[in-house]
């Protein structure tokens, strides 16, 4: 089940606050009019939409604003819950035969799980099972990279395009040497535009990317465990082994909140 993440919004609050606070203490309110200049804007967003194009093709670039959403969404995943899920379904193909596991995956909202307990019914053999399994991670990882993509090459290109309207910029007030009370106020609007790449990179694009990566790496590390439980539901393990076996992907804390924090680990916590 997926929920709102709001740390994703909250970090980007926090950024922009810091900026503007920084504003404010140098220039008062009215410093901000300094800040906003709607050429500069223009160069970055739109060099980065440009540099996107020429990058991707168009079906990618539309899905762009749907993997940003991403990051604004967090799956919840019960690693202890989904342990005992396993004990459970090992008990009963033990007891009842693994046919017998068909019947409880109708209502399954796991498709990754439910594949792979069909598989298990299916006789399919351990080896081929956990191939395609893994084939099913390497396609979620592909997919996922592909949309990551887009926010590392965008963070790549907004401070290269701040950059060059920082170059435009100071073409433009070179031009005007003779004034030289001009000189000051070129120079700043030039800079505006470094400004806007950067920050559009640093506080939206690469930590979105990042964010996004960390996810991925959660949704596989959930997946290995379904994969491991599968296999043990598939081979008979004894339930309690299976139990243990599962129990070494948690964390110290998760183990010790489960109760399930062996003597040695027990001792160094």
């Amino acid at each position: 089940m997926k929920k709102f993440d709001a740390l994703t919004p909250i970090g980007i609050v926090i950024g922009f606050i810091l900026i503007a606070f920084a504003v404010i203490t140098s220039g008062g309110v009215e410093g901000f009019a300094s800040f906003l200049h709607l050429p500069s804007i223009l160069i970055v967003f739109g060099g980065v939409f440009a540099a996107l194009l020429i990058n991707f093709p168009l079906k990618d670039i539309k899905h762009m604003f749907m993997v940003m959403g991403q990051a604004f969404r967090q799956e919840e995943t019960d690693l202890e819950g989904l342990i005992q899920r396993f004990v459970k379904l090992s008990e009963k193909a033990r007891r009842e035969g693994l046919l017998s596991l068909e019947a409880g995956l109708y209502e399954e909202k796991d498709e990754f799980l439910k594949k792979g307990i069909l598989l298990a019914v299916d006789g399919i053999e351990q080896e081929m099972l956990v191939d395609i399994m893994n084939a099913e991670i390497i396609a979620l990882e592909e997919r996922h990279r592909k949309g990551r993509s887009l926010l590392e090459k965008a963070g790549e290109y907004a401070p290269a395009w701040g950059m060059i309207g920082t170059l435009i910029g100071l073409v433009l007030m070179l031009k005007n040497l003779n004034d030289p009370t001009s000189l000051g106020p070129d120079m700043a609007v030039a800079l505006i535009t470094t400004l806007y790449g950067s920050l559009l990179a640093n506080l939206v694009f690469l930590p979105m990317a990042s964010k996004l990566e960390l996810k991925t790496e959660n949704e596989v590390f959930y997946r290995q465990i379904i994969i491991e439980g599968v296999v043990g539901v598939q081979t008979g393990q004894n339930p309690k082994i299976l139990q243990e076996k599962l129990t070494a992907f948690l964390s110290t804390e998760e183990r010790k909140a489960s109760g399930k924090l062996g003597s040695s680990e027990a001792i160094e916590a």
